[in-house]
């Protein structure tokens, strides 16, 4: 089996035509549980000496179509971090104040401070994806904004933020079938919305849209990663690599005391 790219070649198109969401890498669900929990262990220390060193951050960018997982991919990629380090930040329609304001003005507040793991569960980029597809401002103010994202996220990353965008890639069917059952779920009918449908009769144009956001707001220093997710266990593990080997590579580190504590006696 071919191996299938996660990381776009930086400045080349992307066609997700040539994504498959079904890649698995050859690995089987029971392997790649067992691989995952693994990884969620050892995230769970890198994320505490992160947030102890306090010298940087970590960016994590969640973008999908409806019912793409990621809900899930929070839930369980973060599920033994320690809740004090990590936030989440889930970007809903822009408020009349936000639309005051230039489109990055709601993002910039809720990036990750130093020690910390920012999540945006939708980010920024639902400005060049939901509004470009319903034609919410003029094509041409749209065609500026993948520069003015680049250029914020160049400004995180020179601040200190290492920054991970994930494409949670389903496909239409399996869409479909996920919709079916929180249908057939009364308990998750909370997680449908009727608007979901109108959305849905706009697949290809969304698929575009986010063929030009791989193409042009993939960076070295803020890549997209094309993560197969129609098996959930499958992109869990993705994620989850790829923030371990993105820890990692930061070298963080419990800091060094600022005194001689060796001597030190706890009186009675």
């Amino acid at each position: 089996m071919a191996q299938q790219r996660l990381i776009p070649k930086f400045g080349s198109k992307v066609s997700l035509k040539d994504y498959d969401p079904d890649y698995t890498h050859g690995i089987d669900k029971e392997h790649g549980r067992a691989e995952a929990e693994k990884l969620e262990a050892k995230l769970a220390g890198l994320q505490e000496k992160l947030y102890a060193q306090s010298t940087q951050s970590l960016l994590v960018v969640l973008q999908a179509m409806d019912a793409g997982g990621k809900d899930g991919t929070i839930k369980k990629v973060f599920e033994n971090v320690n809740p004090q380090g990590v936030y989440v930040t889930s970007f809903k329609a822009p408020t009349p104040e936000d639309l005051g304001h230039d489109f990055l003005w709601r993002i910039h507040p809720h990036a990750p401070r130093d020690g910390f793991i920012g999540i945006f569960n939708r980010s920024h980029y639902e400005d060049v994806l939901i509004v470009r597809v319903n034609e919410l401002i003029p094509a041409k103010a749209v065609e500026k904004r993948y520069d003015d994202i680049n250029n914020f996220e160049r400004l995180l990353a020179d601040s200190g933020t290492r920054i991970l965008k994930f494409y949670l890639h389903i496909s239409k069917d399996e869409q479909k079938q996920r919709f079916q059952e929180r249908l057939d779920r009364p308990e998750k009918w909370w997680k449908f919305a009727v608007g979901d449908l109108a959305t849905r009769k706009k697949w290809d144009d969304y698929m575009e849209a986010y063929e030009t956001v791989l193409t042009r707001c993939n960076t070295d220093y803020a890549p997209w990663y094309i993560v197969p997710a129609n098996h959930k266990w499958y992109r869990d593990l993705v994620v989850t690599r790829a923030i371990v080997e993105t820890l990692e590579d930061m070298k963080v580190d419990y800091p060094k005391p600022k005194e001689d504590l060796s001597g030190i006696k706890i009186p009675d």
